[in-house]
């Protein structure tokens, strides 16, 4: 089932999205800010325009395979392949 997004959920920040910008992200009190990825230690693994970058392009990507019916639904986006040592 599609469900509506529900948006204005967050109490401190605003995420914002224009199609042809991508994703931006802004405190409560307008100052710019980003996104980041931490684990369940509260360690940030990553952060910045290129979590925001890859969160906006996996969710662009998963949308344009639901609406083509792709089949594709679950969209990756992983490092890449360490070589063997």
């Amino acid at each position: 089932m599609i469900r509506d997004p529900d948006t204005g959920a967050l109490a401190n920040c605003e995420i914002s999205a224009v199609s042809f910008e991508g994703l931006s992200i802004k405190t409560a009190d307008g100052q710019p800010a980003t996104l980041a990825v931490i684990d369940k230690d509260g360690n940030i693994v990553e952060a910045g325009p290129s979590v925001v970058r890859q969160a906006w392009d996996v969710s662009i990507t998963s949308y344009r395979n639901f609406l083509m019916g792709s089949g594709h639904l679950r969209v990756l986006s992983k490092p890449p392949e360490r070589p063997k040592q």
